[in-house]
């Protein structure tokens, strides 16, 4: 089974610490290196992971992200991020979410919500008309949602579902709504995070799918309500 190598995360170190493009273009052959091991890490996954879930025809190295910041509208400048990361997509409309992991040393991100290597997924930044749906039908009943967020495994694996909340109760919706705290996500989603000897042990592609499999209920469920109407009826 394909290991992340020590190496990996020393290479990241090292980028956090000189992230320009002249010190990145006289470790290229580290930064290939890392990015090789990352591509056999991906492969291992994803094929484990197709196992269990239908998904696009992808390969290792597609899923994974580009390393290259695009910083033309960021006041942050650094050109490179100090993270692998990489998703997989589920194949079809009636297949909704998006697997999510992501390689990082402790202590390289504490300034965001990502602050250690993760795996998940979930609905980050729903389109508008997505989240109005999801609303609708939390509003209505939130108990199956709610089995799903509280069953043993997704709280032993993630703790809790995570996601940015509105303030106040989103429009048309009254303070006092029973089901307000749930109507104030703005996205939705689940990670566990691991430590770095997570990351280097040699069952760490398992400890990935564990988690991506934990999150698919989670995806079951917005796939029932994004691709039907409030009446249930299929609207794709």
């Amino acid at each position: 089974m394909p290991k992340i190598k020590k190496s990996t995360l020393t290479f990241l170190k090292k980028l956090a610490k000189n992230n320009d493009r002249d010190w990145f273009a006289e470790n290229k052959p580290k930064y290939q290196a890392a990015l090789d091991n990352m591509i056999d890490f991906s492969t291992a996954l994803l094929e484990k992971l197709s196992q269990h879930d239908q998904l696009e025809e992808q390969t290792g190295k597609k899923v994974l992200h580009r390393i290259y910041r695009d910083v033309r509208f960021s006041k942050d400048k650094r050109p490179y991020k100090r993270n692998f990361s990489g998703s997989f997509t589920r194949d079809g409309k009636l297949r909704r979410g998006g697997y999510y992991f992501h390689v990082v040393p402790q202590g390289l991100h504490q300034e965001t919500f990502i602050q250690a290597s993760c795996a998940g997924g979930g609905f980050y930044n729903p389109e508008r008309e997505d989240l109005k749906r999801i609303r609708e039908e939390l509003a209505v009943d939130e108990s199956e949602f709610r089995a799903i967020v509280t069953d043993k495994d997704f709280v032993r694996v993630f703790g809790e579902m995570q996601g940015d909340k509105l303030k106040t109760s989103p429009r048309g919706y009254p303070k006092d709504h029973p089901h307000i705290e749930l109507l104030r996500y703005k996205n939705f989603y689940a990670m566990r995070r691991f430590t770095d000897a997570e990351v280097l042990s040699d069952d760490y592609v398992d400890l990935n799918l564990e988690a991506l499999l934990t999150i698919r209920p989670f995806f079951d469920y917005f796939t029932d309500v994004l691709t039907t109407d409030g009446n249930g009826e299929l609207v794709v």
